[in-house]
């Protein structure tokens, strides 16, 4: 035994219960146009963005440094394996 209550509709009452569904979401949807809500099918429906915290002077030095250290190990390597091929 289900408890859904639709389940003991016939379905012409079904059929009406989509209609008048329909219809408040139709009614919904106008006033939410009135009241100047975006509907999720809007373009801008979409979370809003998160806003981007900006980086210290310090993390970015330190960020700068790793990525000089790591660029330097790879043309070091780069280097080794021409020499290794000569």
């Amino acid at each position: 035994m289900t408890n859904n209550p639709l389940a003991n509709l016939s379905v012409l009452q079904l059929k009406r219960a989509v209609a008048i569904r329909e219809q408040m979401q139709t009614l919904q949807n106008e006033l939410d146009r009135l009241a100047g809500v975006q509907s999720a099918s809007g373009k801008n429906s979409a979370a809003p963005q998160k806003r981007k915290g900006k980086m210290s002077a310090e993390a970015r030095a330190k960020l700068s440094a790793s990525m000089t250290a790591r660029w330097a190990k790879i043309r070091a390597a780069k280097a080794r394996a021409e020499r290794s091929r000569k």
